[in-house]
């Protein structure tokens, strides 16, 4: 007994040398600030929000509105469908808002100069003449506005006009204007008309020559003194009610982040936006998830989706799909929940959507793809497919879908330090049970041995009392011995 707690006691104490301190996670970085009221800057790629200042609340949007109805426009309208510019379109503005073309009523320009005109000179003409062209009305345009940002999934803004022009009722957050401009920065077209530094318009009733005009963001142009090499694109905006607005697409080293600026004042809103970006860019990384996530596309067990068995072989991860982590953070830091029940723009052959956080914050998700999905939709048919009941615990339900729950399994991350522990640990139970095992193989030899014996005894004649009198009288002169040298 004496000599097993020794083992224990040896093994505990080599544990302790071997043992690799499990270090925490790294924070997320919050080194920044703005002195305007309301910002944010999230990570264009992952949709990862990395700093934001009153993020969900209401301010008054001024021309940065513009993103947004350039966006509508652009799914609805070809280039070169010709707008006319009508009386109400013209003159139908808040007093001193200008009018820096000189349009007038009659004036006709194909919708690619029209939306040249509302970026880069942020022209409420243009923008009433394009609500007018593609809604039928402006408050029709405004209606397609408001849907738009319902389905890219902002909830605490609401638009009143396709200007941006002063409406008590006309509100945005900063994280839905961030949610509007990534989809704005998404549409090619959009981009680069947002990111030209000049634009030649056709002539107009009262400017029978062309008419050259330049981008008005700062943060774009080389000749500013606040020129941000990294900016690629932006929309500047301002009201008496909204103040200075702000919004800038900027990449450096292939990360691309956006940042919102409501409610600043000038010049400091340009500094702010500088900023976000430089802080957004300088203090995060993006990683491929495709490059790093393997346990469902990995190994020779068929994995259970959604109720259905899949081979890793047959799945891949979207190779688009990144998450944003911090600097100095590694893949495994990041926490993963699948989603089974799939949003309806899902790309074809998803069977699930892996969503990643970082200390409860949304850092990126990817969808886990099939590699050939018709032939799994014919194997489906045929009865090819095995299914299982309950994999997931519903999360919630949208009202009128019933089994439409969003099913989730989280899947733990495990670090490599908490990894050895575990493997040591296995170890050293494994060494204390083959202890245990040879002593209880001792034991029975020897009762092998005492019985061979005691047979041999007994074949020579003795009887088994006397045997037992011969082994107790061994015993007794045994302890004897162990007293005297005591």
């Amino acid at each position: 007994m004496r000599r097993l707690l020794s083992t224990i006691l040896t093994l505990t104490l080599m544990m302790q040398l071997f043992v690799i301190p499990a270090y925490a996670k790294p924070d997320w970085p919050d080194d920044t600030g703005i002195l305007a009221e309301g910002g944010i800057v999230i990570d264009m790629d992952s949709g990862a929000m990395l700093f934001g200042q009153n993020s969900r609340v209401g301010y008054f949007p001024a021309s940065i509105t513009k993103l947004l109805t350039a966006l509508v426009v652009l799914e609805h309208a070809s280039l070169d469908e010709e707008v006319t510019f009508s009386h109400d379109a013209v003159y139908n503005i808040e007093e001193g808002s200008g009018n820096y073309f000189g349009l007038d009523e009659g004036d006709k320009w194909p919708v690619e100069d029209c939306l040249y005109a509302l970026i880069l000179r942020s022209s409420n003409q243009a923008a009433n003449a394009l609500a007018e062209h593609v809604g039928g009305s402006r408050d029709g345009f405004v209606d397609m506005m408001n849907q738009t940002i319902e389905d890219l999934g902002c909830t605490g803004s609401r638009f009143k006009n396709p200007s941006g022009l002063n409406d008590p009722e006309q509100m945005v957050t900063p994280f839905d204007m961030a949610l509007i401009a990534k989809a704005a920065f998404s549409n090619e077209k959009l981009l680069e008309i947002a990111s030209s530094k000049r634009h030649k318009f056709p002539p107009t009733v009262n400017n029978p020559e062309e008419i050259s005009a330049a981008i008005e963001h700062k943060l774009l142009k080389e000749s500013e003194e606040l020129y941000f090499p990294d900016a690629v694109a932006g929309k500047t905006g301002y009201t008496s009610l909204a103040g200075n607005t702000l919004v800038t697409l900027a990449e450096r080293d292939g990360r691309r982040v956006i940042a919102v600026v409501l409610k600043g004042t000038q010049p400091q809103y340009y500094v702010d936006s500088q900023n976000l970006l430089e802080f957004g860019l300088a203090r995060f990384q993006n990683i491929k998830v495709a490059e790093n996530e393997t346990s469902y596309t990995t190994g020779e067990n068929a994995v259970t989706i959604g109720g259905q068995n899949y081979q890793p072989s047959d799945l891949e991860i979207d190779p688009q799909a990144v998450i944003t982590l911090p600097k100095d953070a590694a893949y495994g830091d990041a926490e993963k929940t699948l989603v089974t029940d799939l949003p309806e723009d899902h790309p074809a052959g998803a069977v699930a959507l892996i969503k990643y956080t970082y200390n409860e914050r949304s850092i990126g998700q990817a969808y886990l793809l099939l590699k050939n999905a018709e032939v799994f939709a014919d194997a489906d048919q045929n009865g090819l497919t095995e299914t299982s009941k309950g994999e997931t615990e519903p999360e919630s339900q949208p009202a009128g879908q019933p089994g439409g729950e969003d099913r989730k399994v989280s899947l733990p991350s495990i670090s490599v330090p908490v990894l050895i522990l575990i493997v040591i640990l296995l170890l050293a139970g494994c060494g204390i049970g083959y202890i245990v095992y040879q002593r209880r193989k001792e034991e029975r030899e020897r009762a092998l041995r005492r019985q061979k014996r005691r047979q041999r005894i007994i074949e020579s004649g003795c009887s088994e009392e006397e045997f037992e009198r011969m082994v107790a009288e061994r015993m007794k002169r045994k302890t004897d011995r162990g007293k005297e040298a005591d």
